[in-house]
């Protein structure tokens, strides 16, 4: 197997203050939250945004290591529809002293480029700095962080830097080059 350098940049918001609106896009766009628990739709998620850039450390999970997550404190998903379908998602979790972080966050392929990304990310960079209003006994938010790798979309990085979000670390690693999973084998070339 073949290793390839990935480069990975995790970026912060220190105060709510940093967060930077995006346009709503056109449309029937709605951002709703998964209240429900359900493994099934969380990994549909996942393994559909997912599945073209080579999310691959969650597909191995059981139901009951879905189920075990989804029920932690603090772990939201929040869904972007387009007329009713499933768009993409950001998910959020909480983490020791104020930190939220944005653990996964895209859009199936098929929604892409259509200005649903940048509006879905500034909406749950708002839910990491209101978590703790929905969750009692959560510190209130301080900081809330994410990563991203040279794997994923071509627009992430500027889509996270126009939310206001700034690089606090950059590091290169060697990995397995993957074979890229799609929502099922087959789903995309490659």
């Amino acid at each position: 197997m073949t290793n390839i350098p990935v480069t990975t940049w995790s970026l912060e918001q220190n105060s709510p203050a940093d967060l930077l609106p995006a346009a709503a896009p056109d449309g029937d766009v709605r951002i709703v939250r998964a209240e429900v628990p359900s493994p099934e739709f969380s990994r549909f998620l996942y393994a559909s945004v997912g599945g073209d850039i080579r999310w691959i450390d969650r597909l191995g999970w059981t139901y009951a290591q879905w189920q075990e997550h989804l029920e932690r404190p603090g772990v939201e998903t929040w869904v972007a529809y387009d007329r009713g379908t499933p768009a993409g998602y950001v998910e959020l979790e909480a983490q020791d002293d104020g930190v939220v972080e944005i653990v996964y966050f895209g859009l199936i392929p098929a929604f892409r480029g259509r200005r649903i990304g940048g509006h879905l990310l500034a909406y749950g960079a708002a839910r990491a700095w209101d978590l703790a209003e929905r969750r009692p006994g959560l510190d209130r938010t301080k900081r809330v962080w994410l990563h991203t790798c040279s794997k994923d979309g071509e627009h992430a990085m500027d889509n996270y830097l126009r939310r206001g979000f700034t690089l606090f670390d950059t590091k290169v690693e060697e990995e397995a080059e993957a074979a890229t999973p799609g929502p099922w084998p087959g789903a995309y070339p490659g």
